[in-house]
């Protein structure tokens, strides 16, 4: 039998667009524990059963797939942070993210767009994972949008729903590496990369799209501002992206962040953009901006 590349499968996989979960449950000792999953499913309303897959790597592993209880919370948009933390942190995770106890005092994540509690109905070992098919006992939704994964990346379709109705013409990417920010000259002064010409809606393919041809590989994730530039007459759509290609590609070089607020940039609205990167990227922050250059709206992604 031939054998399939492993990076390249996983890539084929990372294209199905999913949400988000965290799956927690309790270890012997009553200390709770959780890890973020994408591999999630609804697989019954008679009875009302769902699916996750542990995987083997995980530190919890043998937790979920001894389990009697566990719990599923599905993401909300904004949440990326708490996904973060369950995929990687290694100290407390649960004192990070605020929660509550469910049935069976299984831990619930604040904010979830959904959350089920769920009965054990079986573990079947696959692979290099488990498929843990629950019974739901309980559960709770909220209205909104959740958040979605793919390729890699986060995405949000109720905030780029709303940069596309916006119309932008210009879309770009404040890409990062350790403390510093990839930018482009336009004469004197400095910009972040920009994909000019965005059409309504897709920005974010379009935008991944443009950095491909012009040599730049960067995961792009969440919409970091949107705005009117009276001084330019453009409409910028930003996102947040990172990347590890150094030396820096053609015609654009590595900036530290420290000195993002007193470079010259290439309208106002930029340079406030970027002083703001500059200042949130000090705690890890970030925060979606949408107004025009001078005024407009914070809206947390937590």
């Amino acid at each position: 039998m031939t054998s399939l590349d492993p990076r390249a499968l996983r890539d084929a996989f990372g294209s199905f667009m999913t949400g988000v979960t965290v799956v927690t449950a309790r270890d012997k000792t009553g200390a709770p524990v959780g890890f973020t999953a994408n591999s999630f499913s609804s697989v019954s309303l008679d009875p009302p059963m769902l699916l996750v897959c542990p995987g083997r790597f995980l530190s919890s592993y043998e937790v979920f797939a001894e389990c009697s209880h566990f719990a599923v919370n599905i993401l909300a948009e904004g949440q990326q942070e708490v996904s973060n933390t369950f995929a990687g942190y290694k100290g407390n995770r649960f004192a990070k993210v605020a929660h509550s106890n469910g049935v069976y005092d299984l831990p619930l994540i604040d904010g979830a767009l959904a959350q089920f509690c769920c009965e054990t109905h079986q573990a079947i070992p696959a692979g290099d994972h488990t498929v843990l098919i629950g019974r739901v006992l309980a559960f709770s939704h909220t209205a909104g949008d959740g958040l979605g994964y793919v390729g890699g990346s986060y995405f949000s379709l109720g905030l780029e729903r709303e940069m596309d109705a916006k119309v932008p013409t210009v879309c770009g990417a404040i890409i990062s590496s350790g403390d510093k920010v990839l930018l482009e000259r336009e004469g004197d002064a400095f910009r972040p990369v920009q994909i000019s010409g965005a059409e309504r809606g897709g920005q974010r393919n379009r935008l991944a799209k443009g950095l491909v041809k012009r040599g730049i590989h960067a995961r792009i994730e969440q919409v970091y501002s949107s705005f009117n530039d009276a001084e330019s007459k453009q409409h910028y759509t930003f996102f947040l992206a990172l990347s590890d290609q150094h030396p820096a590609p053609e015609q654009a070089e590595w900036v530290s962040v420290a000195d993002l607020p007193d470079l010259t940039f290439a309208s106002k609205g930029i340079h406030h953009m970027m002083s703001r990167f500059a200042r949130e990227a000090q705690t890890g922050d970030f925060a979606l901006y949408l107004g025009d250059a001078e005024r407009g709206d914070i809206h947390n992604f937590r």
